[in-house]
């Protein structure tokens, strides 16, 4: 980010800028796991789609058992100088159509940061998440609403994005350190630090 003036490149494109800037590329063969391999058949037998926390709203399905995949990983921070920064790492989908782009890469639908608001990473069904635009909404009820980072989590998480039919969850911190970690899905890992403390969760409080 810091050696281009360009916001998001993808595909060969992408990858001709990191070869130029010295960046360690791998062949495809390095991401290969045998169990990933054997989830790709039993799903694609299935000829459907799966998130890496599937088991749907208020789901009793123990999501987090062994050999079950958990792709996303998301971080938001808040430096000492008040500067907020959102990242985004995703496995997105098992099965997923070829050329698909999911909202991880996608500012303002998985990832967004704004000083004057919030950061917000987001894990879930990618499409509603791109269709909701929920990373930028919830900086935006904050902005001209004035709600605080849990109230604006909460309306676009747990009301907005269950109308769309999207599955999911934020964690998002704004430029006070005050936090929110809702998600509408069985389950969501996530953590926090905050003054030398940390706490991790994965099912509802």
């Amino acid at each position: 980010m810091e050696k281009s003036e360009h916001v998001m490149m993808i595909g060969a494109g992408a990858e001709r800028f990191a070869k130029m800037k010295d960046i360690e590329l791998v062949d495809p063969s390095y991401f290969y796991t045998e169990t990933r391999f054997k989830q790709l058949q039993q799903i694609k037998d299935k000829e459907k789609t799966q998130l890496d926390h599937d088991g749907g709203t208020g789901s009793n399905e123990n999501i987090f058992i062994e050999g079950k995949k958990f792709g996303t990983v998301g971080a938001v921070a808040l430096d000492a100088y008040g500067n907020l920064a959102a990242a985004t790492s995703t496995g997105g989908m098992t099965n997923k159509r070829y050329g698909r782009v999911g909202d991880a890469p996608i500012i303002g639908a998985g990832t967004y940061a704004d000083n004057s608001s919030c950061a917000v990473s987001a894990t879930g069904h990618g499409e509603y998440f791109i269709r909701a635009v929920v990373a930028h909404d919830i900086a935006a009820l904050m902005k001209y609403k004035n709600y605080t980072v849990k109230k604006a989590a909460d309306e676009v998480v747990m009301k907005k994005l269950v109308d769309f039919g999207g599955e999911g969850g934020v964690i998002a911190l704004d430029k006070n350190g005050n936090y929110a970690m809702p998600f509408n899905s069985a389950g969501m890992y996530r953590g926090v630090i905050k003054n030398g403390k940390a706490e991790v969760s994965i099912y509802k409080d």
